[in-house]
This record gives structure tokens, sequence and C-alpha cells, in this order.
């Protein structure tokens, strides 16, 4: 079986193509996975010599799956097994989409059931070809609650494959040969579950809520709700229809009487409980939200060495472009220059094409001003002024109440609307994360994927100039240096866990990719360069680029806002589009395969969005 059709299965919610991906995914961390499906619930358990991380696992198969979107799985409930230990280490539950529970209402105390409520037609959802569901038999129905029918268990595991997810061949003798066995530990109603951790996953799908980020806070607020509430809680639990495979004690042709106003009133003390428990329920991860990001290029508001070139009124600097950089949750820059008053340059200046910039301190309050969020400090400039002057340029963004990236072998963690945004930045330089050592970014980059849902690279390298415009799979040198092979790094981060690649240094615009449902962009050219960076033909072109992604981290559309610098290195929009045109004409050429369009206003989208394209379940 090829990846690509281990791929268009694993779409289609096949255990076993499922299997093969997680195990792809799992095998760097020595874990085996073994999937169980019952209708709409899969069950996974996780084999290890050692127990199993649990927020890396649960990240992976949680981002895996969302990236999936198996039309026939809603619920995923995970258990670690330690060895021959029969009892699991550890229980976690995720709901990827709403799900089919329903809360019934009562009246004279028997539950009523919907006329299209999934429950009064307990029939499980029709399996592909590959994986034909049982017939069931079902007794005739009486009054009261439907029974459900006996269901078949259909058990899926893979050994692990040493190759990556992107790029591997399993044939298919390989894929068809793995032993089926069943896991030591067979889920039932697990004794470590608290009722009202069971009361919390019957509630929180109804409103097609992900329990992922912050189901670990969740969890221990959960612990802490005194056990007086549990008979009430199970007495709620009872009017609801079954999950799958899960046990409440309650008979089905005779439920217990409850009195509606003891199930509101329980209702209303688990809210009470838990700051951040009801934080959680009022502020979900949706899996319809979209993250927007603005992204801009280099950025020099003016410099006073090695004498003054600062404008008189600073206010002007931005004034023509904050409009665009409104309307986003996260706005993000290459600030090229220091924020310093270190007094002596680590370069001669007097030599030709050698520039040291100096930019004063209160203009990071000009930057916040202008709407940025996060400035990559990861550049050829940030060490002008030695040590000591990028020290200074990091303290003076972050008191200005942005956050500064580019420091080696640091992430930074954003968080926006419940959403945890990793950003790392990179350079040719090994004062920084050098983009060359792609053992080291990627390590980086794994780590980031595991504590983050969105991970956002920043990265300045690249040849520059108005012949550095198009972009190619080798080795960049300007001026003897070697500037790294921007497209290999950019794609090698999307395969260790990165989901948009910001890419700056040429100080003109570059082509788009689409790379695994992952947006790079090679270069936003300039944005802001006062008196200190030319202008000339595109080295005036320039960009907001506005991203919007998913949850997971994928492109769904984005927008090209065309700027243009004047001759002094101000920015204003661009009612000319020239932009626009420039960077249609370098996607086309550069990546004619790319499934991205551009319109003639701006607007980026998918052409043709080919799923088994758009990746899968990307390794930690």
């Amino acid at each position: 079986m090829s990846q690509q059709e281990i791929l268009r299965s694993a779409y289609q919610g096949d255990p076993k193509a499922i299997a093969i991906l997680l195990n792809q995914a799992l095998k760097p961390k020595q874990v085996q996975a073994h999937l169980t499906l019952e209708y709409d619930h899969l069950y996974i358990t996780l084999e290890s010599p050692t127990i199993p991380d649990q927020a890396a696992s649960v990240r992976v198969i949680h981002k895996g799956l969302m990236r999936l979107q198996p039309p026939s799985i809603w619920c995923v409930t995970i258990a670690a097994q330690l060895g021959d230990d029969d009892n699991p280490a550890w229980i976690e539950t995720l709901v990827l989409r709403s799900s089919p529970v329903v809360v019934t209402p009562v009246t004279n105390n028997v539950p009523v059931i919907p006329k299209n409520s999934p429950v009064a037609d307990p029939k499980p959802p029709q399996k592909t070809k590959t994986s034909p569901a049982p017939k069931t038999q079902e007794k005739p129905r009486t009054s009261g609650r439907p029974k459900t029918p006996k269901k078949t268990t259909k058990v899926a595991t893979a050994a692990p494959v040493i190759s990556q997810v992107a790029t591997a061949e399993i044939s298919q003798t390989s894929a068809n040969s793995a032993t089926p066995k069943t896991p030591r530990f067979q889920f039932r109603r697990p004794k470590s579950l608290s009722v009202v951790g069971y009361m919390t996953l019957a509630i929180l799908p109804l409103s097609g809520l992900i329990i992922g980020a912050k189901w670990d806070r969740v969890s221990a607020s959960l612990a802490t709700i005194p056990p007086t509430f549990a008979t009430a809680s199970q007495a709620v639990l009872e009017q609801l229809p079954q999950l799958p495979n899960f046990s409440f004690g309650s008979n089905a042709e005779n439920p217990p009487k409850v009195d509606p106003s003891v199930t509101q009133a329980t209702i209303e003390q688990l809210r009470n409980i838990s700051e951040l428990t009801i934080s959680s329920l009022r502020n979900p991860i949706d899996p319809d939200m979209r993250i927007t990001i603005k992204s801009v290029g280099d950025i020099i508001p003016g410099t006073n060495y090695p004498y003054n070139k600062l404008h008189p009124n600073k206010q002007v600097l931005f004034a023509g472009v904050k409009p665009a950089l409104q309307d986003a949750d996260i706005v993000f820059g290459n600030f090229e220059s220091t924020l310093t008053n270190y007094p002596n340059s680590a370069k001669n200046v007097g030599r030709g094409m050698v520039f040291a910039f100096r930019t004063p301190p209160e203009y990071a309050a000009l930057l916040r001003e202008a709407g940025f969020d996060i400035l990559s400090v990861a550049n050829n400039h940030s060490f002008d002024f030695f040590e000591a002057g990028f020290k200074d340029t990091i303290a003076n963004i972050e008191k200005a109440g942005m956050k500064a990236v580019g420091k080696k072998g640091q992430i930074v963690y954003h968080e926006v609307r419940g959403i945890n945004v990793a950003f790392i930045g990179f350079s040719y330089f090994n004062y920084h994360n050098n983009m060359n050592d792609l053992e080291a970014s990627q390590a980086l980059i794994k780590e980031a994927a595991d504590n983050a849902d969105i991970v956002v690279v920043s990265v300045h390298a690249g040849a520059e100039g108005t012949r550095a415009l198009r972009i190619q799979n080798k080795t960049e040198y300007f001026y003897g240096e070697n500037r790294g092979n921007k497209v290999l790094f950019a794609r090698t981060m999307i395969d260790a866990g990165a989901d948009l690649v910001l890419g700056h240094g040429p100080h003109v615009p570059r082509a788009l990719e689409l790379y695994n449902g992952k947006l790079i962009a090679y270069s936003l050219g300039n944005f802001l360069g006062y008196r200190t960076l030319s202008t000339r033909a595109e080295l005036g072109y320039s960009l907001v680029l506005e991203t919007q992604l998913d949850v997971m981290g994928n492109f769904v559309e984005g927008r090209i806002i065309p700027v243009h610098l004047d001759g002094q290195g101000i920015p204003s929009l661009d009612n000319s589009l020239r932009t626009v045109g420039l960077m249609r004409r370098l996607t086309k050429s550069d990546f004619p395969d790319t499934p991205l369009e551009i319109d003639d206003q701006g607007n980026i989208f998918v052409s043709q969005p080919q799923r088994e394209t758009l990746g899968a379940i990307a390794p930690e």
C-alpha cells in the first residue's frame, strides 16, 4: 500500500491506515499504538517500555486527527499502558467535533428522544469498503429509551514505520502483514476517571468543542470538586444517551427518576467550582476558528549612528500603513536595527557596503503603537552594537509590551484566543538559531510543536537586491557569505512540525508556496527604512501579508496588502497594486505546481485543495 493510499484510507476513517500513520509519528517516542474503532468513537491504547509522555502523545494524536478529520470519528479516548501492566497509566478523551450526544428533556421521568436524534436510530454509520460494518439485530422497541445494539469491535495495529509521513512508501505486503493483536488493556469504564470527568465529557460536545490544549488544567480542577456532588452528577449522567463502550450503570428500560430542578442545581454547582474550568467551557477552541497573522519585512525607523538620520516627527513613519496593521490576532515584523544607546559599534562602517543601525530605545513605543506584537531580532544587524546592544534591544521591545524572537535556543510562546502560538527566529549566524544546522533546527521545531498549537518560523536569509527576486532550491551566497538554502530549510521545518514560515532578508518580495498545507513566504521585502534602505525598483515594493490559519496551523486563505516605499523609505498603501502583480508572477514562475492562487486584488486562496497533499500526522 502506497503512502497516498494510506492517506486516502485514513481520511475516510480506516483505523488500520490511521494506526500506520500514528505509529510513524510516535516511533521517535518509542510508543506503539493500537486502535479500536466502535462506530464513531476511536479508542487508542499506547504501549511503551516507559510511561508515554501524556502531553506530547496527546498532542501528536490530536494534531494528526484534526488534520485528517475522518468524517465518521467524533471522539477519541487514549490510554497509556506500561509494559505488561494491565492497568492504564493515564487516560484522556478528546472531542474532535460536534458530538451526536444530546441532552434529552425529561417528561414524567422518562427521557424524550428527539425524532432526528442519533440515539433514536442507533444504527452505526456506513463503513468504507475496506472495513465493512457488521450487521446488527435489534429487538422491537418498547417504551422508554431504545436499547443500543451490541457493538462489534474492530482492532487495528501496525508496526512502527521508520520513514517519515511525507516521504514514506509502504508496500502492500508490509502494510497488510502486521499481525493484529489485542492490547492487554481492554477499554471499559476506567475507575480512575471521576463521575465529574464523565459529566464533562458528556456535556462539552454539545457545543462542538475540542478538548485538547486546556484538558490537563481542566482535569486537575475537576478533581477538586467535592465528592458530595457525585450522586447528583450520576443522576444527571443517567439521563444522557449512552456513550459507546462506557456504562454509567443505568437501566435503559427503567431510567431513574430525576428532579429537573436538582439537575439544574447540580450543573450550577459545577459551574461555580473552578474559574479555569468554566472559562474553558465558555471559551473553547473551536475547530472553525481562524487565527489571523499579519506580517511585514524589514523595519529600520532611522538611525543615529554614525550620524543622525532620524525623522524630525517620528509619528509620520507608520501613519500611511497603520490601518493595514489592525484587525489581526498577531502582527509580526523583522526589526533590522537595534534599540540601544550603547556607544560603540561592532562594525567598521568606514568600509564600503558596511552599515550599523542604532535606533533610540523610545522608538519601541512607536512600534507598539503601530500595532506590532512580535518582532524578530535574528538578523545581520542585531549585533551591530555587540551583545550589549542585542540585549538592550530585546529588553526595550519587551518593556514596550511586545515579544522579541531570535535569541539562540529560545522559543517564544504567545497565546491568543486560547491558541498557543510558538515563534522561533532563525538566521545564518551561529549567535542566532542557525538555519544551516538543520538537525538543531528540527529539534527546536519539534520542541515547540510539543508545547504549542501553531508554530511560526521567522528566517532571515538569502541573497539581497533586485537580482535576488527569484528563489531556487539551492544555497544562496552574498558577498561571500553562505546565506543558506531557504527552500530546503522551510520545507524541512514544516516536515518537523512548523505551520508558517516567514522569510525576510533579500530586501525584495519573493514568491509564496503552499507546502503540505502550510504557507511559506520566502521574503516579505522592506517595510520601513527611513534614510537607510534603498527603495530603487523592486526594493521599494512592499506588503502586509495577511494569513488566516485554522487551529491546526493549516493555511485557509490570505491577502497581499500592497505597500510602496517612497524615496526616503517611508511606506504607504499602494493603490497601483505593484506588489500584487510582482508576487503573482514570481509565485507562478518559481512554484508552478503550488496549489496557491493570487487574484489581481491580492487575495490568496488554495486553488485545488487536495487533502492528501496537505499533510497528515506529523511526527513530533
